[in-house]
């Protein structure tokens, strides 16, 4: 990792980048899988998949048979785990669900708003060497709190052609039955699209490689919306003098482990924690077995000595993390100060790896400073509001001359006749 010392405020936005993976011809590449699956359908689905993962999946669903032999396969202890993790899960996601009241906004006009579930949604859970059967837990559980009658999942085979019996085995427990072995920028082509086997959806959910994010932020032009932006993942640390350096470096090295291309930051206004955190990452790396991609992470990734812990704080504003851990003595006092973050971790026992798999938020959130702007997934992601008015012959007598003023003022007669065909029946009974 670099080692930044007091760096000038001026230069904070240019510390703030983050790792760019070169990526010639991204969006063409991109474009001409969409615009395959769109016309082709299945069978550019299973070509792309045989080009890009040497995987020839067969049938791109997944039979019921294999769901159900996904569950020998899992330890009681890892059972036991997901069903703690899960039942957390849609504890909190549960409390989300909004109840709002009706409001006479004046007399005769009520007014209020009604939470709809979307009816068909994708999710995109990434597999191949690391089945992440957690994504599928943090995206199903809200799904399925919130209501939407259709789940569809696309997830990669393992080069055997067969889905992951850890995600099979979480798709079970959730109830989901739609499973589909397709990954990369041509399972978004699917579910964006639809073909012969994969639903169409509505909305499409789940993090994934620049493939897949750029296929995501392709298909919008089309009409289909998706959670958020999402790239590679980040870990911001803010440490006092007291914080445990162990932990730190660990904390560090979880998020340093997803891949080659994310970043981890540690800021701190105590020279000591730089050099205590350093001696902890070189010691823990060793033990990885992710260890050459921890270690390509942290040569993009940075130690940064601020004057003032205030100073940590204004940075992590400006950097945005997908990922803030306070891990200082009076967190909770630092975190009121919080702007930009995808979520946050307070004191030297909340470690990121918590709101990864259990605690019971969502580990789907923004990343590459959208924190400034986004939200991560929660059961609000599978809804649409629809707003609800009721007027009253006694609201439209009290309202509708305000609106055939305005109307008017905009010359659109119309809109003002529509109102005053309705005062006129009533003043004529």
């Amino acid at each position: 990792m670099k080692t930044i010392i007091l760096p000038r405020r001026e230069s904070w936005n240019e510390l703030c980048k983050r790792p760019l993976i070169p990526a010639s011809d991204l969006e063409n590449i991109v474009r001409e899988i969409l615009n395959r699956v769109k016309s082709e359908g299945d069978k550019a689905v299973t070509y792309f998949s045989e080009k890009f993962d040497g995987v020839c999946s067969g049938n791109l669903k997944v039979g019921s048979d294999e769901i159900l032999e996904s569950e020998p396969k899992i330890t009681k202890e890892l059972k036991n785990a997901i069903y703690i993790a899960k039942n957390n899960i849609e504890r909190f996601h549960a409390s989300q669900l909004p109840s709002e009241p009706v409001i006479e906004t004046s007399k005769g006009i009520k007014c209020w708003r009604k939470s709809i579930a979307i009816e068909k949604v994708g999710l995109y859970i990434p597999g191949g060497s690391a089945p992440l059967f957690s994504t599928l837990l943090m995206l199903a559980i809200p799904a399925k709190v919130a209501g939407c009658k259709e789940i569809v999942v696309c997830t990669p085979p393992g080069k055997d052609g067969k889905v992951s019996p850890l995600i099979l085995y979480t798709a079970k427990l959730i109830g989901i039955t739609e499973i589909f072995k397709a990954g990369g920028a041509q399972a978004i082509a699917a579910l964006a699209y639809g073909t012969k086997t994969v639903p169409k959806v509505y909305k499409i959910f789940g993090p994934g490689n620049q493939y897949v994010t750029k296929a995501k932020e392709m298909v919008q032009q089309d009409g289909i919306s998706i959670d958020l932006p999402a790239g590679p993942s980040e870990v911001l640390v803010i440490a006092d003098n007291k914080a445990n350096p162990e932990f730190v470096a660990a904390d560090l090295l979880s998020q340093a482990e997803h891949g080659p291309d994310s970043q981890v930051i540690m800021l701190t206004d105590n020279i000591k924690v730089i050099e205590a955190v350093k001696t902890e990452l070189d010691k823990q790396l060793e033990s990885l077995p992710r260890k050459e991609i921890a270690a390509k992470s942290l040569a993009n990734s940075k130690l940064i000595l601020l004057p003032a812990l205030n100073d940590c704080l204004d940075f992590s504003n400006l950097y945005a993390p997908e990922h803030l851990i306070i891990n200082t003595v009076d967190a909770e006092s630092v975190a009121e100060n919080v702007k930009n973050a995808g979520s946050v971790f307070l004191g030297k026992y909340s470690c990121e790896s918590a709101g990864d798999y259990a605690s019971g938020t969502n580990h789907t959130l923004p990343t590459n400073g959208f924190a400034r702007n986004y939200s991560g997934v929660s059961t609000d992601s599978f809804l649409k509001k629809i707003t609800f008015q009721k007027i009253s012959s006694e609201g439209i007598r009290n309202l509708g001359p305000v609106i055939e003023i305005m109307a008017e003022a905009e010359s659109l007669i119309a809109h003002r006749n529509a109102v005053s065909v309705r005062l006129k029946s009533l003043e004529n009974g």
